[in-house]
């Protein structure tokens, strides 16, 4: 992430990943520059980023689920090739957002390896964000949903191009 980039809670970010699973996302989403997303929260008097991503376990043991990271970790080349932060004009929405996010994140909630948006005891990226904006009161995205067909998955998801295109974000800043 740049030095100097300034981040607001409820800020929705986006990076594309080089790993097996950010190329099925990028293969699927045709219309995307992403293949991941999360959301900026205030924790603990610093800007964290939460986000529901599968493979990035922090200790042995761990397991896929909604997890915090600084903007470093989110953002660094190890996850990301490039990167976008993108704002609600809304602030109240957008800090509304970023609590609820912050909330699932305090309740250890599970990965969706599933990608069932309807059931919110588990979240994929994309839902994680879209239910929390929801939680606030702005609908960022339509009821269509993407149908992906893979040997061994069949499921209707959420793009991260979806939340990008969504007229409530404008971008900040790309890198």
């Amino acid at each position: 992430m740049p030095k100097g980039a300034e981040l607001k809670a409820g800020d929705v970010v986006f990076r594309r990943g080089g790993g097996f699973t950010s190329q099925v996302v990028l293969a699927a989403d045709r219309k995307g520059n992403y293949s991941h997303t999360g959301i900026v929260v205030e924790a603990e008097g610093k800007k964290m980023i939460v986000h529901a991503v599968p493979g990035e376990h922090d200790f042995d043991g761990d397991v896929d689920r909604v997890k915090m990271d600084t903007p470093e970790r989110f953002f660094s080349s190890e996850y990301a090739s490039i990167g976008e932060i993108c704002r609600s004009a809304d602030s109240l929405a957008a800090i509304n957002a970023a609590l609820e996010a912050y909330n699932i994140y305090k309740r250890n909630v599970l990965f969706d390896h599933d990608y069932n948006d309807a059931d919110t005891t588990k979240m994929y990226c994309t839902e994680l964000i879209v239910h929390a904006f929801k939680k606030a009161g702005v609908t960022l995205v339509g009821p269509e949903r993407h149908e992906v067909r893979l040997p061994i998955l069949r499921i209707n998801c959420i793009f991260p191009s979806d939340i990008h295109e969504s007229p409530y974000l404008e971008t900040v800043l790309t890198f």
